[in-house]
């Protein structure tokens, strides 16, 4: 084999890998419940560093506010129906008029959030996270990187499929030797 058929073979197995990655990243994300999980959401800042950094993709699952310990990571509508979640560690459990609270506060930050997350605010537990994808996914959601990771792709295996179709016209329209 040539060195050139070596580089053509291991761009197409590097790129078979990166393709395989992405796609189990992207059902993840698009379908949580493939990897144990209700609900995906994208960090977009950084109160939960080192532990989870801003640009990471949090994958959640529904938990009963009775089985939430201290110690837990969270996710929570801080405004109910603004749609702005927030992820803070359980910090304490407070009981109040028979009513279910948490004490949540950031990883990074010094102090505890000033106000006690009610218990049917909160969306669930954080089962794990992806690093950096966050980032990916954000982008590919304005109209720049679809163009980036559908039009271009799209029209690189178009490329790619004319070449080979040229090539084979004209392996078939040389003469024999």
């Amino acid at each position: 084999m040539t060195m050139l058929g070596k580089a053509k073979r291991a761009l197409t197995v590097a790129l078979a890998v990166f393709l395989v990655a992405a796609a189990l990243v992207t059902a993840v994300v698009a379908v949580p419940q493939v990897a144990g999980g209700d609900e995906s959401f994208v960090v977009v800042s950084g109160s939960m560093s080192p532990t989870i950094e801003a640009g990471d993709i949090v994958v959640v699952d529904e938990a009963s506010p009775s089985d939430i310990e201290e110690g837990d990571i969270i996710t929570f509508d801080r405004t109910p129906g603004d749609d702005k979640r927030t992820m803070h560690r359980v910090v304490g459990v407070v009981s109040q008029n028979d009513r279910r609270y948490f004490r949540t506060k950031g990883d990074a930050n010094e102090e505890a959030d000033p106000q006690l997350v009610p218990a049917d605010a909160v969306i669930g537990t954080v089962q794990f996270s992806i690093p950096y994808v966050g980032w990916a996914y954000s982008f590919a959601s304005t109209d720049t990187g679809t163009l980036l990771f559908v039009a271009v792709p799209g029209v690189l295996l178009a490329a790619s499929e004319l070449w080979a179709l040229i090539a084979a016209a004209r392996a078939t329209n040389e003469p024999d030797r």
